[in-house]
């Protein structure tokens, strides 16, 4: 399980998430550091990619839970590749085209979190604007995402076969909503394989693939949740 910190000052959570997404997509580094660069330490044996945690933390004193608006961030150079194999100029991914996932997913996402905390038997949920120092907020945050058939604005009829929807990497931070401190961090890259034959992709179908994701994600941190408050090991 994991969670993350309420704070004014966009640099620090920033550069915690460009660094990150420069570990995750950097296949030629074959380790991750033991402890981060804000001192939370790497968890072993956990269900999601990584997990890091602050030394001693003990969550089960919060009694509420803020979900931060979900910020989305596109492979490097994505919208780039997908246009060097479209011939025509209409078939071209926009800066529109770009903005527009960004806020369906944005919203996908924050929807799962708020929808897993509120799954019988419920937890306290909060506004942001209402979180005090009891309240637990979550970060959530989308890097990497490459989608592999976008499903774009443009005249005429086409359709974009795959065998894969695409991918995308979950990081989520957990802070104490009054002091800002980074208690976990997790970071997890998810996959979505169809069939090895070839489907017909489109904003319907990567939409239902991300959800597919994305309440993966959502039902181990709720496990996660559970275990701490409830003491549910199953």
């Amino acid at each position: 399980m994991i969670l993350r910190d309420k704070v004014v000052d966009w640099v620090r959570p920033t550069a915690a998430i460009f660094l990150m997404a420069l570990m995750v997509g950097c296949s030629s580094s074959p380790s991750v550091p033991e402890i981060s660069h804000d001192g939370l330490v790497l968890q072993a044996d956990t269900k999601f990619g990584l997990v890091y945690a602050k030394p001693g933390v003990d969550i089960s004193a919060y009694e509420n839970f803020a979900v931060h608006h979900c910020e989305v961030a596109f492979r490097k150079n994505w919208q780039r590749d997908q246009n060097s194999t479209r011939r025509s100029t209409t078939r071209r991914v926009t800066d529109a085209d770009m903005e527009g996932i960004r806020a369906s997913l944005a919203e996908l996402c924050e929807t799962e979190f708020l929808s897993v905390l509120s799954v019988e038997p419920a937890y306290s949920i909060v506004s942001e604007e209402q979180a005090g120092a009891s309240t637990l907020l979550l970060r959530p945050n989308i890097i990497n995402l490459d989608v592999a058939a976008p499903d774009v604005s443009s005249p005429g009829v086409s359709r974009s076969y795959t065998t894969e929807s695409g991918e995308m990497t979950l990081f989520l931070e957990v802070a104490d909503a009054s002091t800002g401190e980074t208690l976990f961090r997790i970071v997890d890259r998810r996959r979505n394989l169809n069939s090895m034959r070839l489907q017909w992709s489109n904003s319907v179908t990567n939409t239902a693939d991300a959800k597919r994701i994305l309440n993966a994600w959502g039902e181990q941190f709720r496990e996660g949740l559970d275990r701490v408050y409830r003491g549910d090991n199953s």
